[in-house]
């Protein structure tokens, strides 16, 4: 998803390959001063497409203006097996010293032991100053194993020309927003005045989120189904509502038919909830069909004007591997990396396609664009239950899935999410 969101918005074209750039000195134990044989190298495993190369360059070229001798190594891995790759590798003698991984990923390997405890490095990493909404995904019963990186969420994608046929403007809040959506209905009976499949679950998240409440909520040592609570039945029955403007298929998510590319290019739909790379897949493909795209974009509404409503961030962390041979420099290499100059400069570099770890980096983006209400939706920014168990209850079938789907054909909300938090409860546990 990361490399298709910088490709999407035209990032990746842009950048210029540079080779990091690196000294041919020896080091001495503490990595700061030449001494013969003492070569080091650092090697950092970043996924294709999160890095732009030349902001990867300079990184490294300060680093090791302050590290005569130490050559930092960078490998380009592909999401595709890396868990088990990361799996293996952290049970290795020699390890990468630093890992890109993803934030839904990160507590599975810190559990583990895999991942090295940075708790006593806050200061130096520059902790006080990441976005709350994504730190929470970097640590783990009170430690903090990684760095949050970059993020990115969904926001509403509509079509100006039926908005504006409808006389129908962004709205603020909840309320509006469904006004809006019955006006659009109006002006056009036979289209979709949103397009809102079934099992775009981590939009539900975002509203039970909203309502105060969670997917899974702690229970003394253990984690369980929280669909069931009040407040999350009552984000149900909001989605329920949401989609009823919408002729979505009710057992599919965004993905099945891909919304981007084999939806919305058809035409006929006057908003859409999606990702930059959606956004900007559904320009490419309306060009190549001979079609114009003239897109508008909003934070998802909240309930009340003065705060959006809450987006999952869905994005990468940095942590450094417990068995890594050169942890000292490891941290000072994150610690540039993740720090406000270098994630001020990769902001600019990916042009406000991801959102940086810390608000004060943030590029600030093109009135009107996809990216600047991305960066508007971000202080609602939420991440899923942070549990190694969380990826079991993700498996094929996600029970979240199934029990949306149940709801819109017409199953008892409160009876389908208690029987949801059953299956839940199975997995989550389970490490």
């Amino acid at each position: 998803m990361k490399r298709k969101l910088i490709a999407a918005i035209g990032v990746a074209g842009m950048m210029v390959s540079i080779a990091a750039c690196g000294s041919d000195s020896d080091t001495g134990k503490d990595g700061s001063k030449p001494s013969a044989g003492g070569d080091k190298s650092l090697t950092v495993w970043v996924m294709d497409g999160s890095a732009p190369d030349a902001w990867m360059a300079e990184v490294n070229k300060a680093f090791e203006a302050k590290h005569p001798g130490v050559k930092v190594k960078v490998e380009k891995q592909v999401w595709n097996g890396i868990q088990e790759k990361v799996t293996t590798a952290l049970s290795e003698d020699t390890p990468p010293d630093v890992l890109e991984l993803g934030n839904t990923q990160t507590a599975g390997y810190a559990v583990t032991g895999g991942l090295a405890d940075l708790s006593g490095d806050k200061a130096k990493l520059g902790y006080d100053a990441w976005n709350k909404g994504m730190v929470a995904s970097n640590e783990l019963d009170g430690k903090l194993y990684s760095a949050p990186w970059y993020a990115a969420n969904r926001v509403v994608i509509y079509d100006k020309a039926a908005y504006k046929k409808a006389g129908v403007t962004p709205p603020k809040t909840r309320a509006e927003w469904i006004d809006g959506l019955k006006k659009l209905k109006a002006s056009d009976p036979k289209g979709q005045a949103i397009y809102l499949p079934g099992q775009s679950w981590y939009v539900l998240a975002g509203l039970i989120w909203d309502e105060g409440s969670d997917l899974a909520v702690k229970d003394g040592d253990k984690w369980k189904g929280n669909l069931s609570s009040p407040e999350a039945v009552s984000a149900m029955n909001f989605y329920k509502e949401l989609a009823s403007y919408s002729t979505a298929p009710k057992d599919k998510d965004e993905a099945t038919p891909q919304q981007s590319t084999d939806v919305i290019p058809k035409g006929g739909v006057a908003s859409w909830i999606g990702l930059g790379w959606e956004a900007g897949g559904a320009i490419e493909a309306m060009k190549k069909a001979g079609k114009t795209a003239d897109f508008g974009y909003f934070p998802i509404p909240g309930k009340t004007a003065d705060k959006p409503g809450s987006v999952f961030l869905g994005g990468s962390n940095l942590a450094i591997a417990e068995r890594s041979q050169n942890k000292e420099l490891a941290k000072e290499w994150l610690a540039l990396a993740a720090g406000k100059e270098h994630m001020t400069t990769y902001a600019k570099a990916t042009e406000g396609a991801l959102l940086p770890n810390q608000d004060g980096a943030q590029f600030k983006p093109a009135a009107g664009s996809f990216a600047e209400s991305m960066a508007a939706s971000a202080v609602s920014g939420k991440v899923t239950p942070v549990t190694p168990g969380w990826a079991n209850v993700e498996t094929a079938p996600n029970p979240i899935k199934d029990y949306m789907t149940k709801v819109l054909k017409g199953g008892d909300t409160k009876a389908a999410a208690e029987a949801a938090d059953k299956v839940i409860n199975e997995r989550i546990n389970q490490q």
